[in-house]
C-alpha cells in the first residue's frame, strides 16, 4: 500500500492510498486499486512492462501514461496520468518504492518466465473487450 498524491486542480493537491497488486500466475500485468474514501474502488490494470518502462522514459499510449521525474520537495517520482470515460487523474508516487515493489515481482517471476505464462486467447479476449 503506497500514498499517491493526486492533482486535483491547478493548486490542490491530495492523496490517495493505492494498493499494488501482482498475481505470480499472471505476471505480465500489474492491478492497481486506488482507496477513495467510499465503498467503491477504481481498479486499473496495465502491464507490469509499461510499469518498467514508465519508471526509466516516458511510456504508454492512450488510457495509461507513466513517466519519471524529479520533484524538489518529493524526490525521485513516478507519474501516472489515467484517462477513462468517467474522467481522468494525474497521480505521482515515490520512484524508489514503485521500484522496490516492482523488484519484487521480478524476484518471484523473471522477466523470462513471465514469457512462458503469457496471456491465454479467453484473457486476451477478456482484456480488449473491456473485462474485469
Amino acid at each position: 500500500m503506497l500514498t499517491l498524491r493526486i492533482s486535483l486542480g491547478e493548486e490542490v493537491v491530495g492523496e490517495v492510498r493505492t494498493r499494488f497488486r501482482f498475481d505470480a500466475e499472471r505476471p505480465y500485468e500489474v492491478l492497481l486499486t486506488f482507496h477513495l474514501g467510499r465503498p467503491d474502488e477504481a481498479d486499473w490494470v496495465f502491464s507490469r512492462e509499461l510499469l518498467r518502462d514508465g519508471l526509466r522514459s516516458l511510456s504508454g499510449q492512450g488510457d495509461v501514461k507513466l513517466w519519471p521525474a524529479y520533484c524538489p520537495c518529493h524526490g525521485s517520482t513516478l507519474h501516472l496520468a489515467l484517462e477513462s470515460p468517467h474522467g481522468s487523474a494525474l497521480l505521482e508516487a515515490s520512484k524508489p518504492k514503485v521500484q522496490d515493489w516492482l523488484d519484487r515481482t521480478y524476484a518471484l517471476v523473471s522477466e523470462e518466465s513471465e514469457r512462458s505464462h503469457g496471456p491465454s486467447d479467453a484473457q486476451l479476449s477478456e482484456l480488449l473487450g473491456g473485462g474485469r
